[in-house]
């Protein structure tokens, strides 16, 4: 029992190891989609929300949901129109009893299926169906295994593109090499573009998510031990008194006959 026990226990470090290498390369992957778009990109108005499912993880929905809750109030008190794309059945709750005539799509239990490139591109063709003007992704960027920063990536639209200036475009974008013309692949580039920084989004926030969970598991089963220490020791003692109630009742019986 103790070896099957031990061999369950290497194939699942197994398991995560591999797990994290996809995530690992899939974000340098991402990274890379992501700098090719960055030259182009300008200040954006809030669109999306890259959360999770599931709880118990500390802030890590609530911090994402209260970053897109802000930036919606900050872009409206302008005077502009916003609207919400979410991913996580948590941070979609947080937001839909105030802000639910701003959403467009929702999109819940993504983490019962392993994520992946093709479910991010499902995501991206809506965000791209729906022709925002402006962009940015709001998610949790991993960190350390003890911290996490609530970042907005920032995505250049379909539209902004249209409306750049043509030596701007061609200086940000030169430094690649395109077959057929850029002008040609660009909108299908475009989409692919929204996929990778979707894709990468949201692997960045499962790690966050895992870490903060660990951190928050060890915190409660810290607070658990210290609360049962507490119980034993009030159980104990009143153990102890009526023991020594009983005790003496019956010395003094003794004494008495």
């Amino acid at each position: 029992l103790g070896r099957e026990h031990e061999e369950d226990h290497e194939g699942h470090e197994d398991g995560r190891g591999r797990e994290a290498q996809a995530r690992r390369e899939a974000h340098a992957y991402g990274d890379a989609v992501r700098q090719a778009g960055a030259g182009l990109v300008r200040a954006p108005a809030p669109r999306g929300e890259a959360g999770h499912d599931k709880g118990l993880c500390g802030g890590i929905n609530s911090s994402v949901a209260k970053m897109s809750r802000n930036s919606m109030n900050e872009e409206e008190a302008k005077g502009n129109a916003t609207k919400f794309m979410g991913i996580g059945a948590k941070g979609i709750a947080a937001l839909k009893r105030v802000y639910g005539d701003r959403f467009t799509y929702t999109f819940e239990e993504c983490g019962k299926v392993p994520w992946n490139f093709a479910t991010a591109s499902i995501v991206a063709e809506q965000i791209s169906a729906t022709k925002p003007t402006k962009l940015y992704v709001c998610s949790n960027k991993f960190k350390s295994l003890v911290a996490y920063e609530t970042t907005a990536a920032r995505t250049v639209t379909q539209h902004e593109v249209r409306e750049m200036d043509k030596a701007e475009f061609s200086k940000a974008m030169d430094v690649y090499s395109f077959e057929p013309s850029i002008y040609e692949v660009w909108d299908d580039l475009h989409e692919f573009y929204y996929a990778s920084v979707i894709h990468g989004a949201f692997l960045e926030g499962v790690v966050s998510e895992q870490s903060a969970r660990m951190g928050a598991m060890e915190n409660a089963t810290k607070n658990a031990s210290e609360m049962l220490e507490k119980i034993s020791l009030v159980y104990n003692r009143a153990r102890q008194a009526k023991i020594t109630t009983e005790l003496c009742e019956i010395i003094s019986g003794a004494s008495a006959v």
